[in-house]
């Protein structure tokens, strides 16, 4: 079940990343890097 919870995870921070390139505007691209941090915490298990 935790791998699959990685995997579900792994894909938002792929769709994430692939945004954050994507995105022209500076506070667009601040915010989607806050929202990968936690993201990145939970794939690494680290609470």
């Amino acid at each position: 079940m935790t791998f699959l919870y990685q995997a579900i995870t792994a894909g938002v921070i792929a769709f994430a990343v692939w945004n954050l390139f994507r995105e022209r505007r500076l506070a667009e691209q601040m915010g989607i890097a806050l929202v990968l941090i936690p993201l990145l915490l939970r794939v690494l298990m680290i609470k």
